[in-house]
């Protein structure tokens, strides 16, 4: 988990450690099938570390689940909230 919130720190430099850290916790959670519990995220794929930052941004940063709890689908609600999420990705690489 920690080396996870350390590869995530140097491919999103933005993104403060402790955010860094909770995104890990929650990614790398046991027996819960998370992205963080992939072979591509113990091997540090970025694809995998975008997958669970931008995950975490949805949940945290947006109106992702409030859409849900409307009735959206998981699609239409991840459509809707898509550019915030990669306007804060985009802040976060930097």
């Amino acid at each position: 988990m920690a080396e996870f919130a350390t590869q995530l720190k140097k491919a999103f430099p933005g993104c403060q450690s402790s955010r860094a850290k909770q995104i890990a916790e929650h990614a790398c959670r046991k027996y819960t099938g998370r992205v963080g519990r992939s072979s591509a995220a113990k091997s540090f794929d970025p694809e995998a570390l975008l997958l669970a930052v931008a995950a975490h941004l949805r949940h945290t940063e947006t109106e992702y689940d409030e859409l849900l709890m409307k009735g959206y689908d998981r699609r239409e609600a991840r459509s809707e909230v898509q550019e915030k999420v990669e306007a804060i990705l985009e802040k976060w690489s930097k």
